[in-house]
C-alpha cells in the first residue's frame, strides 16, 4: 500500500470518528466477539507475538490492543478491514461478510461513549 493511501485511510478514520454511535445489541456484540476471535485476534490481541498490536504500539497508539480502545468508529474499522493499512491485508466480503463486519464494529465500539449532541 502506498503511503498516501495509508494516510488517506487514517484521515478518513479520524474524520469519521465524530459520528454519533448507535448502541449495538447484545447478540450482535456476541457475534462480533466470535468473528473478532477468528479474524482479528491473531494479529490484534494482547501480547508481544501480535504484529498488529506491535505496529500500533510502535506508532504510539495507546492502548495498542484493539479490544481496549474506546476511540474506534464503525466506519474506521470497516475502512481498515476492507482496504487494509500498512501491512494489514484487505479482507474480502467472501472472507468477512458485511454482516460480520458490522458485528466486529459493534463489538469493538461497545465501550465507546456516545458522541455529545449539540
Amino acid at each position: 500500500m502506498t503511503i498516501s493511501r495509508a494516510l488517506f485511510l487514517v484521515a478518513l478514520g479520524m474524520a469519521l470518528g465524530t459520528q454519533a454511535l448507535a448502541a449495538p445489541n447484545e447478540s450482535q456484540i456476541e457475534r462480533g466477539h466470535h468473528v473478532y476471535q477468528k479474524w482479528c485476534y491473531p494479529c490484534h490481541g494482547p501480547g508481544t507475538d501480535k504484529p498488529g498490536t506491535n505496529a500500533m504500539a510502535a506508532q504510539g497508539l495507546k492502548p495498542a490492543v484493539l479490544e481496549e480502545r474506546t476511540d474506534l468508529t464503525p466506519a474506521a474499522i470497516k475502512g481498515y478491514v476492507r482496504h487494509g493499512i500498512y501491512f494489514m491485508p484487505t479482507f474480502r466480503k467472501t472472507e468477512i461478510s458485511d454482516a460480520d463486519l458490522d458485528a466486529i464494529a459493534a463489538y469493538l465500539t461497545r465501550s465507546n461513549k456516545p458522541a455529545a449532541t449539540k
